[in-house]
Formats: C-alpha cells, structure tokens, sequence
C-alpha cells in the first residue's frame, strides 16, 4: 500500500463501504467483521471518496463547502485517512 498523501486517491478497502444502517439510523462503515460508526466529520470525508478524487480535491470540496482554512482541513482528512489505512478500511 502507498502512503496516502494529498495526491492519492484514496478508496475503501476490499470488502469495506459506506452505507446507511436503517436499524441504527446512522451511515456505517462495514467490512468482513468490522462495523465504524463515522462521526459527522469523518462521513463527509468518506462521502467524497469516490475512486477518482484526489485527497487534495477532498480538502478543496470540504474548505469550500464548509469556508473553513483549508490547512487545517487538510490535516484533519490526512489524519483520518492514514488512521483509517493502518485499520485497514481505506486504501490508495
């Protein structure tokens, strides 16, 4: 695996994705026996993650939509997506 910096393209890991739990009410992150319940932060990040975005093309969506420094939203979405990839839920 690459390390993800802002010119990856980072991408769920095989077996991993995103989706609505209807019983919880919440968006999961499920994989072969794992469940992450992202918080609101962390499921923006992972929406945006769509197999052709760059993590630079995450942080200029987020800093726009949200008019927040881009600096540090850019060191918020590394942090989550290297700590994600040691878990082994993304991958680039």
């Amino acid at each position: 695996m690459t390390p993800i910096g802002p010119a990856t393209i980072p991408r769920f890991a095989r077996g991993m994705r995103l989706r609505e739990d209807q019983a919880r009410s919440r968006w999961v992150v499920v994989g072969p026996e794992r469940l992450f319940v992202p918080d609101e932060i962390a499921l923006e990040i992972l929406r945006l993650m769509d197999g052709t975005r760059s993590v630079d093309a995450i942080v200029d969506d987020l800093a726009s939509r949200f008019d927040a420094p881009r600096e540090a939203i850019a060191n918020d979405v590394l942090a989550l997506l290297r700590d994600l990839a040691t878990k082994g839920v993304v991958t680039s």
